[in-house]
């Protein structure tokens, strides 16, 4: 790989870190607080086991996406129910406030935790490699969104799995007044200090959609980019499932889908290009970089049904012309 950032190297052959600590962070507490989320959300947060968690979605009466968010049942002090939620940075203030709004008489008190609790990503094939080493002990397998606590150098921290780079990977939460201490661990353990550009080429290659960036609030759920792991169809009734259900019943499709393309000549894509089809616009271009992997450009599109088939050209309107690009699906790096 000729000229690319180390961080990007170590991540995809090794292990890197990424300082993710910006992620909103609310806690919920309370008898009521898993049946509260559940009712909320797209995803069945009341049989959540302790040491579970899960990707959803919360959406307004028409299934419109309001926030992106994760959910993890965990053991905090003393509460016996305590639900840790995570959305997209800068967004705690608002979705306190949308959660207050609906909590009427449930057992529930909402919380804050964001400047409380620092956050890294640890990404690569030898990530758990790098975790074993740091804790001295092995780390057990763990599936999507399952987490644990274990203690780096004297400091406790929850580790949970989460693959959003498309590649092995482990978010690691700590207090923020240890967050020297845990990254100096990971570090001295093998993993390569990573940026916030390295992060977002990872993230697009992966094909991870991130509120703000693909999604908006105008956006129906079931277009968004893997959304099927967070939605739950045998759970109780919640804000937006009508839609839902009836986009799964009576059409059985969507009218548009989230996909990865490769950009066939040229530079990557400004967000919010068109995409035809023989004049026709089937599609709109959200995130784009340069890939180092594919040693070309790759974008994030939503692409109207029927013009969704892998290796299908189309070409992307810019300020410059016109540019082909050819469908790859999703993730568009393997």
């Amino acid at each position: 790989m000729m000229n690319t950032p180390p961080d990007y190297a170590a991540a995809t052959t090794s292990a890197a870190l990424f300082d993710t600590s910006a992620a909103a962070k609310l806690v919920l507490t309370g008898p009521d607080a898993p049946m509260f989320l559940g009712n909320l959300g797209t995803n069945d947060t009341k049989n959540l086991p302790l040491g579970g968690g899960c990707e959803i979605y919360f959406c307004d009466a028409r299934a419109k996406v309001k926030f992106q968010a994760w959910v993890y049942h965990v053991r905090l002090g003393d509460a016996r129910h305590a639900m840790w939620l995570e959305t997209t940075a800068g967004r705690n203030t608002e979705l306190l406030q949308y959660l207050d709004r609906y909590l009427i008489s449930e057992q529930v008190e909402l919380a804050d935790r964001t400047a409380d609790f620092a956050q890294f990503h640890l990404a690569g094939p030898h990530a758990a490699g790098v975790l074993s080493k740091a804790l001295a002990d092995a780390v057990p397998e763990l599936p999507p969104f399952a987490h644990m606590e274990r203690t780096f150098a004297g400091v406790t921290c929850s580790i949970r799995r989460r693959d959003q780079l498309g590649l092995p990977g482990f978010d690691v939460v700590c207090r923020s007044e240890f967050a020297g201490a845990v990254k100096a661990a990971l570090v001295a353990a093998g993993a390569t200090p990573g940026t916030p550009d390295t992060f977002e080429v990872l993230r697009i290659e992966a094909g991870t959609p991130v509120f703000g960036k693909d999604i908006d609030d105008n956006r129906f759920v079931m277009e968004v980019g893997f959304v099927a792991r967070a939605v739950s169809y045998a759970k109780g009734c919640y804000l937006g499932q009508e839609p839902i259900v009836m986009a799964r019943d009576r059409a059985g499709h969507v009218n548009r889908s989230f996909f990865g393309l490769k950009v066939l000549a040229g530079d990557p894509l400004p967000a919010g290009a068109k995409l035809f089809r023989d004049g026709q616009e089937v599609g709109v271009v959200t995130s784009s970089c340069h890939s180092p992997r594919l040693r070309a450009p790759v974008a994030l599109a939503y692409l109207k049904w029927k013009h969704q088939d892998a290796g299908l050209r189309l070409e992307a309107e810019t300020p410059t012309g016109r540019q082909p690009v050819e469908v790859l699906g999703l993730p568009p790096v393997k």
